[in-house]
């Protein structure tokens, strides 16, 4: 199964469409709900709801969702009955598979209450298609219209003396790249908040959005929030709420976080933990966020001498 563990959940919803062909004596039946076996609309029906919630015991490598809502609806003409299902969740995967799954349960349904009453070649069960689908990747963009410029700034001591490699910074960078951000300056300071306010200074309002990796935990150096949060004029709380409430799925130690985000001038200052592991959960707990407020945001500030 593909791992899905690294997304973010959302409300999602699918709705799926089929068509039962049959003589018309058989739709009269359904009309009427006098088939030999009984209702065949209210029994496909709830075979369908069924179907959606038992999709993962029936795909092998779908994965198990709570299934928030599952209906399914008829329009019956004179020799055919669509079957309309609808599907909706909040996971972090889609339940494209889930209305399919119902519609055709549906289907069959129908087509084995009403084959008492016709030749199995007045029966056929055709176009089960995906109508549409709305959440996850497809609904919230994970990448940027246009690119903004972005300034990365990693605080360790032991990463600015040489003694390990920066790995957060990076893997931060990386996703910043995937998602169009750019031009992106990046910079290792040691944990000196003194070295931080000046940079801090020299970059606002010439970055549009400038990130720190590193300092927000509650070590004696851990002085990034102590340090920038005097500064934020305007503090967007949602957004490290979102990130600590991500990171918690995933390890207990994500509460510890004492992380911020909100605006320096024109520049929008986020925190992100140390720990490769946590600015990766941090960061792509609110990328969707982030890319929407960038692409409905005016008057970003352009870069400057960064080049």
């Amino acid at each position: 199964m593909k791992n899905v563990g690294m997304k973010a959940e959302s409300y999602r919803t699918a709705i799926a469409t089929g068509i039962l062909y049959a003589p018309a004596h058989c739709i009269e039946l359904l009309r009427n709900g006098n088939t030999e076996k009984g209702d065949a609309l209210k029994t496909a029906r709830i075979a369908g709801i069924l179907g959606a919630k038992r999709t993962d015991e029936l795909i092998p490598l779908c994965h198990p969702l709570p299934i928030y809502r599952a209906d399914i609806e008829y329009e019956l003409r004179d020799t055919q009955v669509e079957i309309i299902a609808t599907v909706e969740t909040i996971g972090p995967t889609g339940v494209e598979m889930e209305a399919l799954t119902a519609v055709s349960l549906a289907g069959l349904t129908l087509y084995d209450m009403l084959k008492p009453h016709c030749e199995p070649e007045d029966l056929c069960l055709d176009q089960v298609k995906l109508q549409k689908k709305k959440g996850g990747k497809s609904h919230f963009s994970r990448v940027l219209k246009e690119s903004v410029a972005t300034s990365i700034i990693v605080l360790s001591d032991t990463v600015a003396s040489g003694k390990k490699p920066d790995t957060a910074g990076q893997n931060v960078l990386e996703i910043l790249e995937e998602a169009n951000f750019g031009p992106i300056a990046y910079q290792v300071l040691p944990d000196d908040p003194k070295q931080l306010l000046a940079l801090i200074e020299q970059q606002k309002n010439q970055f549009a959005f400038i990130l720190t990796v590193g300092g927000t935990g509650l070590g004696p150096k851990d002085l990034t929030v102590e340090t920038l949060q005097p500064l934020l004029h305007r503090e967007i709380p949602g957004l490290m709420e979102a990130s600590r409430s991500f990171g918690q799925k995933r390890t207990p130690y994500a509460a510890l976080s004492r992380g911020v985000a909100g605006y320096i001038d024109q520049s929008l200052v986020i925190t992100l933990p140390g720990s490769r592991q946590g600015a990766q959960e941090s960061l792509i707990a609110i990328l969707p966020a982030l890319v929407h407020l960038f692409d409905v945001q005016k008057n970003i500030p352009h870069v400057g001498g960064y080049q």
